[in-house]
């Protein structure tokens, strides 16, 4: 009986220990339960957002590794919450573009103590050293090249300058901004341009560098929250305020395409514009028609497919093991946070159909008069 007993724990024994090794092994290689990325976008009411959904599942197909992605809604508190709620299924890395820079360190700090590693995406999460890496757009350079084309397209002197922004809760908006200004405060200075729509930025004309403050306050004046709508009144109080010297031939400083479009139509139909040049940003495919059709002047073109190559491939350095690659730091009020950079570049008529027609961003279906 005791032979017998004996043989039936030695069974049970290795039944433990061969389950036990089943278990590691379906764990290698990415989570047999759970999830491995979790990622937490802004909106899906905005075309850029939705069509990073798609890429992200995309760049994972060939991969052993699991992805849940959820949307924000423009709420911070919903954010919060889509992170808890990712931190429940297992994730080791969480990739995040917060709504509010600020808001969102409760949430990473939410991820860190459970040992996740945090990726913000295209947009800083500041003052927190809950963030392990940043994968962006050098967004300097995106409000330097939006300030050269206007500089570009401008002749003569007191061209009048209208100038938005994006949402001051955003640190991109200052990052855009800071390169605008840069490029266009030595010919707002000469009389090249001249200030319409801020008292702030009129004050401060002769200063190259601002300080953040000083930056908050302009964009106090001409933030737009990254909301068409709230572009479009702004741009007609703005009309409505001033005169005809601030009319005729003019330039525009629009942070993104959405908020452009909206300015847009507002300036194209005041019957004392003769002519505006128009900024924009994000390459999407409503304003490609509008620079098609010459309602819209430029846009920076952010290929997103490469931000998204270069998030996934750092998470997955991760979840291997390794080191992801960084090609500089950025100061988030609390800790430098290692970077990987991704170029921008210029669109408008002249070459729209090479940059996104011929790299197959777009089709040439999507539009007409190309």
């Amino acid at each position: 009986m005791r032979k017998r007993l004996k043989r039936l724990s030695l069974l049970l024994v290795f039944t433990l220990f061969a389950a036990m090794l089943a278990a590691c092994s379906s764990g290698a290689g990415g989570s047999s339960s759970g999830v491995d990325v979790g990622i937490v976008l802004p909106t899906k009411d905005e075309p850029r957002w939705v069509q990073d959904e798609e890429r992200f599942k995309a760049a994972l197909d060939d991969s052993d590794y699991t992805t849940e992605i959820l949307f924000s809604q423009g709420s911070s508190a919903k954010e919060k919450e889509n992170v808890e709620t990712l931190i429940s299924k297992g994730i080791d890395v969480l990739i995040i573009c917060p709504q509010d820079g600020d808001a969102a360190a409760s949430a990473v700090e939410a991820a860190k103590k459970e040992g996740i590693t945090v990726i913000a995406y295209d947009r800083l999460i500041t003052n927190t050293d809950a963030v392990d890496y940043y994968v962006t757009f050098d967004s300097v350079a995106v409000g330097a090249a939006q300030g050269q084309y206007l500089i570009d397209q401008a002749s003569g002197t007191d061209v009048p300058l209208y100038l938005y922004a994006g949402a001051a809760t955003d640190n991109n908006a200052f990052l855009f901004f800071e390169g605008a200004w840069s490029t266009l405060q030595p010919k707002i200075a000469d009389g090249t341009f001249k200030i319409a729509n801020s008292s702030e930025a009129e004050a401060l004309k002769d200063k190259a560098e601002l300080t953040r403050d000083e930056m908050s306050k302009i964009l106090g004046q001409v933030t737009t929250n990254w909301d068409p709508n709230e572009a479009k009144n702004k741009a007609q109080t703005n009309l409505t305020a001033v005169g005809a010297d601030m009319k005729g031939d003019i330039s525009i400083l629009a942070p993104n395409d959405g908020t452009a479009r909206s300015i847009a139509d507002v300036f194209a139909s005041d019957g004392d514009i003769s002519s505006y040049t128009v900024t924009g940003q994000d390459a999407e495919k409503a304003s490609i028609q509008y620079v098609i059709d010459g309602k819209q002047s430029m846009t920076v073109f952010k290929d997103v497919r490469t931000l998204v190559t270069d998030a996934m491939g750092m998470a997955i350095s991760i979840l291997d093991g390794d080191s992801p690659e960084t090609t500089g730091s950025y100061d988030n009020g609390a800790v430098e946070v290692k970077a990987k950079q991704t170029d921008v570049i210029v669109v408008d008529q002249e070459n729209v159909q090479k940059e996104l027609i011929d790299s197959e961003y777009y089709e040439a279906s999507e539009f007409t008069g190309l």
